[in-house]
């Protein structure tokens, strides 16, 4: 499902609609500062295309999925941190609140185990 789709925040950000503070974007994927910032630096990675979950899209497209990861290491590079937590929230009981692919880069703190 590749179409943006109404009143989706994170497509409403892709399409420049929604102000971001974007710091990084790639040909499938953009990057953009969390307003609830859980670390010093507190990165969103979303496809620019509109998939609900990380499953959807690892099935509808692969490159993109593994793109997120590439995104999230040049941002977390390109902030000086060597050290970070990626994290992929898919489904409601798992935390995922904007049904749109996110994932979460968290640099410039300890991290602790298990997370949540």
């Amino acid at each position: 499902m590749s179409a943006a789709v109404e009143g989706c925040l994170f497509c409403g950000i892709v399409a420049g609609d929604v102000p971001g503070d974007i710091v990084h974007s790639t040909e499938r994927t953009v990057a953009f500062r969390d307003v609830n910032a859980q670390a010093p630096t507190h990165v969103l990675v979303v496809p620019k295309d509109h998939y609900a979950t990380a499953a959807e899209l690892a099935a509808g497209d692969p490159a993109a999925s593994a793109e997120l990861v590439t995104t999230a290491h040049a941002v977390a590079t390109a902030e000086g941190y060597d050290s970070y937590r990626l994290v992929l929230n898919t489904g409601a009981d798992a935390g995922q609140t904007v049904f749109h692919t996110h994932l979460h880069l968290l640099a410039g703190r300890s991290m602790s185990w298990p997370p949540g």
